[in-house]
């Protein structure tokens, strides 16, 4: 199989209906290459983190048993090998037509024909033996070797075979896209659950200064240096948190759940050690040159074998307005009664056909299936047009991520940093009643907003690693 190449872009011509002679479109290449994207920095560089075995990539213990259980449990991709399968099988179908078919065949009848026909008048004067007439009724008794062969002169069924060689390996790069697609799935979710707990102990620390601060007013209160709006407005921030805190105890429900529907089994724990969230670091992803993506991409190879699959169907529907060749033959024992069936040579039987057939007038139903082929064999390079674009833009989308949220981090690390200082800043100015309480309750809620923010760019960053490795076409091999 000749491969497709990025370099070259894919042109259908015109479809004719009109005869035998018509064409299907072709594909052709145009005179100069495509440039390739800049994105991808140093053209020259021939590593690709793609060529990494998932369990290399992943170093989080917890999440490598969770990965290797989704790969033998999940469902998807369960039925995505009974396709495979299925595929499989359609190749011994388009095989077994190239060969002939090879039947026995049993029969017995009986029959009684009028004394005043041709047949009845000839059997009624002849003698099977001296002095023995033709029986009347007439047995028919048959045990006999038949074969059937079309002779693939024009490879409609050789190129049946071969479209659906290339669409049982369409089906085996389509469990390869399933495979990378499972892994950075399972992985988002367990990085989502690390997230929540960090989450939650940022929330649960917050809480604890909340009640501290709220023990603080209520002391001015009693000293008469501040009101009971006060006190009502920080024992309405500890509510406030305590809310979140359910909130997030759910999210953490739902997601080890869809975790545990990814892994094929019912909810229980997922194991996992939540601390040092924000220590944790984002794998470093080479992306190679961007031709390594129509190898490493299962996508582009399931949607290129498509491409394949639908030109030689062309061929097998144009095939159809030619002549047919078929020979059948059979060997076998013939008689009207049982005990003349093995005597030789007289009970033997035998035949030779030749016959050629070719379609002239209504034809139709085979012009409507060639147009059909035509428009599917059109679909696929559309469809594979379509894949391979889509492939280089979330490459570069995830290259632009990756470099915009390291920034990111950067910044809202030292922003957390800035308002933890201010939280005690606020705190001593409150005790000295030179700042009122309205000022301490926003600098704490503006910590716990960055405190949260700066864990989901982190959640970000890692995801965002993950998805890089899914996008360049890593985890199947």
């Amino acid at each position: 199989m000749n491969k497709m190449k990025l370099y070259h872009y894919l042109i259908p011509l015109g479809i004719c209906l009109a005869a035998v002679s018509c064409k299907a479109p072709e594909i052709a290449g145009s005179a100069a290459p495509v440039a390739l994207p800049e994105f991808y920095g140093n053209h020259n560089d021939s590593t690709n983190v793609a060529a990494v075995s998932w369990r290399n990539f992943f170093k989080d213990r917890n999440l490598v048993d969770l990965i290797d259980t989704a790969l033998k449990n999940n469902q998807e991709l369960l039925i995505t090998m009974q396709e495979i399968e299925i595929a499989k099988n359609d190749i011994r179908v388009r095989k077994g037509a190239l060969l002939p078919m090879l039947g026995l065949k049993a029969g017995a009848g009986l029959e009684k024909v009028g004394r005043y026909t041709s047949q009845g008048a000839g059997d009624a004067s002849t003698e099977i033996s001296p002095g023995h007439e033709m029986p009347d009724p007439l047995g028919d008794f048959k045990l006999a070797a038949c074969a059937n062969w079309e002779i693939d002169i024009w490879k409609k069924l050789r190129n049946a075979k071969k479209a659906a060689l290339s669409r049982y390996l369409s089906t085996v790069e389509g469990k390869n896209f399933v495979l990378t697609n499972l892994i950075a799935e399972v992985s988002e979710s367990y990085y989502e659950l690390l997230f929540l707990d960090s989450q939650m102990l940022v929330v649960k620390q917050n809480i604890g200064l909340q009640k501290s601060a709220l023990e603080i007013v209520k002391a001015q209160k009693e000293a008469a240096k501040t009101t009971e709006l006060a006190v009502q407005k920080f024992q309405a921030e500890v509510l406030a948190s305590q809310n979140v805190e359910l909130v997030i105890q759910q999210k953490i429900r739902e997601t080890e759940n869809r975790i545990n529907f990814l892994l094929g089994r019912y909810p229980q724990e997922i194991k996992r050690d939540a601390s040092g969230f924000l220590s944790l670091t984002a794998n470093v992803v080479p992306t190679g040159i961007p031709a390594q993506l129509l190898t490493n991409r299962p996508d582009i190879q399931k949607a290129e074998l498509e491409l394949v699959a639908a030109k030689l169907d062309v061929k097998v529907a144009r095939a159809e307005f030619y002549p047919s060749v078929a020979i059948s033959a059979g060997l076998g024992l013939n008689a009207f009664k049982p005990s003349y069936l093995f005597q030789f040579p007289e009970s033997v039987l035998y035949s030779l056909v030749g016959d050629i057939a070719a379609p002239l007038i209504n034809r139709n139903a085979i012009k409507a299936e060639f147009a059909n082929a035509n428009a599917r064999q059109l679909q696929a390079l559309y469809n594979y047009d379509k894949t391979v674009l889509n492939a280089y833009l979330e490459v570069s989308n995830q290259l632009s991520k990756i470099s915009n949220l390291e920034k990111s981090y950067d910044l809202k690390s030292r922003q957390v940093e800035a308002l933890h200082k201010s939280i005690a800043v606020s705190n001593d100015l409150f005790k000295s009643a030179r700042v009122d309480y309205f000022e301490v309750l926003m600098t704490q809620r503006d910590a716990l907003e960055s405190q949260l923010e700066l864990i989901e760019t982190k959640k970000e960053q890692l995801n965002a690693s993950v998805y890089m490795y899914r996008d360049l076409g890593g985890g199947w091999k």
